[in-house]
């Protein structure tokens, strides 16, 4: 079951602390070079959009879970 907590938690801007904005930049950039080489290993099809679509996504749940779950210890 989702708590009111857990749901707070999605939901509210988590500002930034510590190194976390290096962290999540560091993480795009290893996305990148990896979108990068999927991009010239891969042809052109919906396969590689997903591909990259899914990627987006794994960064964005990493970061997000930086995000929430660091700032949630933190309390």
């Amino acid at each position: 079951m989702i708590t009111a907590d857990e749901l707070t938690t999605r939901f509210t801007y988590h500002q930034p602390q510590g190194t976390q904005p290096q962290r999540y930049e560091h993480l795009r950039r290893r996305a990148l070079e990896f979108a990068r080489e999927m991009l010239l290993a891969t042809p052109e099809s919906r396969e590689q959009s997903l591909a990259l679509t899914a990627l987006e996504e794994a960064v964005m749940w990493a970061n997000a879970g930086i995000a929430r779950r660091e700032d949630a210890i933190a309390q």
